[in-house]
Formats: structure tokens, sequence, C-alpha cells
């Protein structure tokens, strides 16, 4: 392995916000076709503070389409575990991610911060995480910088023997970083949020893995910024998707 190609440890994720169509107007003008048909295009440019009564109703009652006329492209960069778990929301949802057949991909990988419980207490179902020692996260992070940096002079070996890409991954682990563009709208988003990130005002319990909910925190307070009253409504009943 190349000094270049020397391996990178991160326990941070990415999350940028590349683009958005996405503003709390566009919940009333799309609610109000129900009732005023043609006459809801004067809702296009109206202050929403005007109408966060009509949000909230709308989330309260779970009237859900008019939350789905916006747009949202975040750009993400985290471990491929991450990205196996995020893939699973599919409805209202699109993804491009790099490919491992068309680049060679690079030496980034996971490790687990100071703070990352490690320690699984319970059985399946029914269990929760503490705090390690120090020196069980010094096992965990030292094992995976060995494991990361073998599996990576393994596929240098083979790209320097001219073996493809696509085979030469396979030996990488899903402890990797990668990237992608993740599109969604604020319902997609909403129902995300509600599984993947543990909140106190959330009605229904949900568990998610640590390293998927440091992403949905980042797009979380993305999203509270483009559509601060359909957030505060989503708040305040109960965080579940209309």
């Amino acid at each position: 392995m190349t000094d270049d190609a020397s391996p990178i440890f991160r326990s941070d994720v990415t999350v940028e916000l590349v683009r958005s169509a996405a503003t709390d107007t566009d919940v009333l003008w799309a609610a109000r076709v129900s009732t005023k048909g043609e006459q809801s295009l004067e809702a296009v440019g109206q202050d929403p503070e005007k109408s966060k009564g009509l949000i909230n109703f709308l989330m309260r009652d779970r009237h859900g389409t008019p939350f789905e006329h916006n747009s949202m492209t975040f750009f993400i960069s985290a471990p491929i575990f991450v990205f196996r778990e995020f893939h699973r929301h599919r409805t209202g949802w699109s993804y491009n991610e790099e490919s491992g057949r068309y680049r060679e991909l690079q030496p980034v990988f996971y490790v687990p911060a100071e703070d990352r419980k490690l320690v699984q207490v319970g059985r399946p179902g029914k269990y929760e995480f503490h705090q390690g020692t120090p020196e069980q996260h010094q096992t965990a992070t030292a094992s995976m910088e060995r494991a990361y940096t073998a599996a990576y002079t393994e596929y240098q070996e083979m790209l320097a023997a001219g073996v493809a890409r696509e085979v030469a991954r396979a030996v990488l682990p899903v402890g990797l970083f990668s990237s992608m563009y993740a599109t969604c709208n604020a319902r997609s988003l909403m129902h995300f949020l509600s599984l993947r990130k543990k909140d106190e005002r959330g009605k229904m319990p949900t568990f998610p893995q640590r390293e998927i909910e440091m992403v949905a925190e980042k797009m979380e307070e993305l999203w509270a910024g483009l559509m601060p009253l359909t957030h505060a409504a989503f708040n305040e009943h109960g965080r579940l998707a209309p």
C-alpha cells in the first residue's frame, strides 16, 4: 500500500443539503386544492405563519399527502453498514451511491468514538446498550484498524495485479465509508426520523443503531431550518409521519 493510500479512520458522518424545494407554504397550497381548486394557487406565496393551524390539523389528523409536495436532496458520507439500513426506506426516497465497480474505493473507515456505547445487555428485541470500558474501546478500535488495513492492502494488491475493481472490492468490510445522494420529501423524511432517531416526544418506541441516528440528527437539523412549522407540528403530535 502506498503512502497516499494509508487508511483514514473516522468516527463522524457527513450530511449536506445539496438542494431543496421545501417550505411550509408548500404544505398549504397542496392541502387547499381539496377545497378551493384553482383558487389554491393564491396560497403559493402566502405567509405560512398565518395558517400554521392548518399544518397542525393535517399532522394531527394524519392527512399526509400535502407533506409530499416538496423535495430535499442530501449528500451523505457514512459507513456502508449505515447505507444498508438506510436503503430499507424505499417509499418516497431516491438514491444514487458511489460505485466500487467504476472507481477505486478510498481507504476511509469507521471506528467508534469514545462515547459510543459498546456493550449490549439483554436478549434480541429487548436489550439496551451500556458504556464500554476504556479497555473495550481500545480493543474494538485496534481490532478494526488492523482488519481495515489488512483488507485494504489486499484490495490494492489485487488492483495492482490487474484484477477488476468489481471483483477486488469483495475483500472490503462494511466499515468502509461510502457516499450517496438521497432525495426525499418531508413525509418520507418524517417516517425515517420516527424510526432512526430516538426522541422522548415520540409516541412509538424506536431503537436505532447509533451510527444511522447520527445521520438522522444532521438531516433533521437541516430540514427544521427549511420547514420550521412542519417540524414543530411533527414534534407536537408524537413524531409520527402523517
